[in-house]
């Protein structure tokens, strides 16, 4: 009898995880991994700066799906069978212990990336899992006359281990860059944002949803920012006000830069407004309020008890907010404070005018920039046209999903580590599921 045949195209996070799945969940199966480049698990080197970030300590499935702009709804249940907790008890397993930072993201204790690459090759070596590299898949075809041998024998497994109940036809043939081509009974695409997963799934009758580059900064020149790169507010409050639609907003500490605004509020607000985003051009007006810990009363209220208090003091050089003093400087001097002016001779016009730039201040976004050397795009395969309960295909049979090449994204903080070890997880166990 025939063994039943697992491929899994892609060798980041997803596929890693979803072979050591399948390998693990039915030792018998024959599992082979392709991956079109040199060295697989590039993003698990690069994310966290060089540390991996791996999850984050958000043990609530509830709280945890309110982190994903695009697959929230979809992975709740999924959450339910695999999330972060599993994720620390998975690698803890394997001798990998997290630490989890005052902001909640979970690391290495080694600080070192090198660290969770070595635990997935070492884990997928451990089960069998048979590694390809250099293996650039260019199509697949569902086989019409199932049964047929494998074409390019690049494997090396032992013939003597098949059993009763692992009798199944093959159903897939996976054409190879490098020609020649390999025929198995199950697929798991976990090939991320690469192109040619979204046209393999699209050829095999997907819908794709048109991706778009989400977790960026903002490229904004604006002399109220001159000079301050580095600077960084602990609390504020970005509005995308963009016509026609739904203005959004986010809250969080954000960062001036040498090329305009970082920071969690700026990418957690370019990860739910993405699409919006890209539909204008990265082109728009972002509303920043410096002090969202008032309103507009209270610190109208606090400043004129400043103007009495501290009359005979120079505005520019007395901020009596908690905001940095080369920011305020700026932000008093853009509404046309001079550098000498005294609290005494500030008019309520110009008060007004000062209040109204703290609150409201008005800001062009004129494009967008990367986010370190991670990249994240909201879009991919359809959710609505696969099972979450086994992320299978419900097109194609046989077929499995995990990792970003689906229509999921996360904000920053290790959440898009987490849904592809969840769909790896799920998609491993369901493709060992008989027919």
């Amino acid at each position: 009898m025939q063994l039943l045949k697992i491929a899994v195209i892609g060798g980041g996070a997803a596929g890693f995880f979803g072979a050591i799945r399948a390998a693990s969940a039915n030792p018998d199966a024959i599992v082979t991994l392709l991956e079109a480049g040199r060295q697989p698990l590039t993003k698990v080197r690069i994310s966290g700066g060089g540390r991996c970030n791996v999850t984050h300590a958000c043990f609530d499935p509830a709280l945890l799906v309110q982190y994903y702009p695009r697959g929230g709804k979809a992975l709740h249940g999924a959450f339910n069978r695999f999330q972060p907790r599993d994720t620390v008890a998975w690698f803890e397993s394997q001798g990998v212990k997290l630490k989890t930072e005052s902001d909640g993201r979970m690391f290495p204790i080694t600080d070192n990336s090198e660290t969770i690459v070595d635990c997935l090759y070492e884990a997928a070596k451990e089960v069998g899992v048979k590694i390809r590299i250099g293996m650039s898949v260019v199509g697949i075809k569902v086989q019409e006359t199932p049964g047929a041998e494998e074409q390019l024998p690049i494997t090396d497994y032992p013939r003597s281990q098949a059993q009763p109940g692992n009798a199944i036809s093959h159903r897939f043939e996976i054409e190879l860059k490098a020609g020649g081509s390999l025929q198995c009974d199950r697929i798991l695409l976990a090939t991320g944002s690469n192109p040619i997963g979204y046209q393999i799934a699209q050829s095999l009758g997907h819908h794709i949803e048109p991706p778009v580059p989400s977790l960026f900064t903002f490229n904004i020149k604006d002399k109220r920012l001159e000079d301050l790169a580095g600077v960084s507010v602990d609390s504020t409050r970005l509005r995308l006000p963009i016509a026609g639609k739904t203005a959004l907003e986010q809250t969080g500490a954000l960062l001036v830069t040498h090329w305009g605004l970082s920071g969690p509020a700026v990418l957690k607000l370019s990860a739910w407004g993405a699409r919006l985003l890209h539909e204008c051009n990265y082109q728009t007006t972002l509303v920043i309020n410096w002090l969202p810990q008032y309103n507009r009363e209270n610190l109208h209220q606090q400043l004129l008890a400043v103007r009495s208090q501290l009359a005979r003091r120079q505005i520019a050089a007395n901020c009596p907010v908690l905001l940095p003093r080369r920011l305020w400087q700026q932000l008093v001097t853009y509404v046309g404070i001079d550098a000498e002016k005294k609290w005494a001779e500030l008019s309520n016009k110009v008060l007004n005018q000062l209040i109204q730039e703290l609150c409201e201040g008005e800001y062009q976004i004129q494009g967008k920039g990367v986010f370190k050397e991670e990249f994240v795009t909201c879009g991919g395969v359809s959710l609505k046209e696969v099972n979450f309960k086994t992320m299978e295909s419900r097109i194609v049979p046989g077929l499995f999903f995990a990792g970003e090449i689906l229509d999921i994204d996360g904000v920053t903080g290790g959440f898009n580590f987490q849904s592809a070890w969840t769909t790896a997880w799920i998609a491993g166990e369901g493709m060992c599921e008989l027919d």
